[in-house]
């Protein structure tokens, strides 16, 4: 069976500012699923959301970037936001950046991942088990420093070492930027490793698209890697990309894959988008509640059967007391930062403020300035 993993996210209203969609857009969406299971578009699905984020997690055979799909994702969207915008929530239809997809989501505001593979439980795959990575308050290269560190360095992934992943694995990295289309570079760890670090030291312009199996040839990751600010011509929201990772055996371990992220490292986001903020590992359906909007992550676990149905349970990564340590020096990390205020590092520089208020502010004061006229040096008697 040719499958494809479909993650679709976005935020289309929540409950008193920025936290968390109501129950009953969850339900509509998770009603939405089921009717597209009995008819058979998809084969499972799943529903959750990661602060205000609501994701649809898919599998089907329809392959990547399928409009029957997307469209289908989309209407559910709409379905939530009809929901939240009676009941006066907050960014009612906020991710949805166009009126009318033509087909593909991409593009259109919400955070879409897909990776298809051949699905048969045999051979180098006889069991599929994946990951799906939900971020929210963040910037689209959050993903960027953790995801090098489980395919690119063996002192996070001892299995690099191994034979079945010795070869390495080869980094689809998009340029963010271009708005004209998906502009992609192809670069291979280990022997490109500090180009690749070269590029994805910038957060806000490249960005991981896909990962790719150099012994097998297998996709293991992909990204949504996406400006909405550039989409919109405007500040809507942050990014908060979502990811899927396949794993085990040929692949890195969920230990493996998940141990960069106690770094708690800094991304772009939080508070109007605008500063400079620790990303904090989370348990699924969480709300964004605590201070300031600290950006936040989620990880499930799934396995599929040979019918592409995902298990009748599933695995919160992040929802374990080993956690707690790395959720406080977070919000230590986030302290130190934020009284700091607006000064430097603490706040994303002009060019990336994503708040249009910001930078109408400056072009304001920045017109006001004036070349100070030359004066004559004073003479010495």
């Amino acid at each position: 069976m040719r499958l494809t993993v479909s993650v679709i996210k976005a935020d289309v209203g929540s409950v008193g500012g920025h936290t968390k969609p109501s129950p009953r857009m969850l339900d509509s969406v998770r009603a939405e699923v089921s009717h597209a299971i009995e008819s058979g578009l998809l084969i499972d699905g799943f529903v959750s959301h990661t602060g205000d984020d609501i994701a649809i997690l898919m599998t089907h055979v329809r392959g990547s970037g399928s409009c029957e799909v997307h469209e289908f994702a989309w209407n559910a969207f709409l379905e939530a936001t009809a929901i939240a915008r009676g009941s006066g929530l907050y960014g009612a239809g906020q991710d949805l950046l166009v009126d009318a997809p033509s087909g593909n989501l991409r593009g259109a505001g919400p955070g879409v991942a897909e990776l298809t593979f051949e699905h048969s439980l045999s051979g180098v795959r006889p069991a599929e088990s994946f990951m799906v990575f939900a971020a929210d308050k963040c910037g689209p290269g959050a993903y960027n420093l953790p995801l090098y560190l489980a395919f690119a360095d063996p002192m996070y992934c001892a299995g690099l070492m191994l034979p079945p992943m010795i070869k390495g694995f080869s980094f689809h990295i998009i340029d963010m930027d271009n708005t004209a289309g998906d502009s992609v570079i192809e670069l291979d760890a280990p022997e490109d490793s500090y180009r690749i670090a070269a590029l994805l030291r910038d957060n806000e312009r490249f960005g991981i698209d896909r990962i790719v199996s150099r012994t097998h040839g297998e996709p293991v990751a992909a990204a949504s890697a996406q400006r909405l600010h550039a989409i919109a011509g405007k500040y809507t929201g942050k990014d908060d990309p979502v990811a899927l990772l396949r794993n085990q055996g040929i692949f890195p371990a969920p230990e493996e894959i998940i141990s960069p992220f106690a770094k708690a490292h800094f991304v772009g986001g939080d508070a109007r988008g605008s500063h400079v903020m620790p990303l904090m590992p989370v348990p699924l359906n969480t709300a964004v509640t605590g201070l300031y909007c600290l950006p936040i992550v989620s990880c499930v676990g799934f396995s599929i059967d040979r019918q592409g149905r995902f298990s009748e349970s599933h695995t919160d990564f992040f929802d374990n007391p080993a956690w707690d340590e790395v959720r406080s020096r977070a919000q230590r990390k986030a302290l130190e930062m934020r009284s700091q205020g607006w000064s430097g590092a603490a706040m994303l520089p002009y060019s990336e403020l994503e708040y249009g208020g910001f930078r109408d502010t400056v072009g304001g004061l920045v017109e006001r300035f004036r070349m100070r006229e030359a004066s004559e040096p004073a003479t010495v008697e």
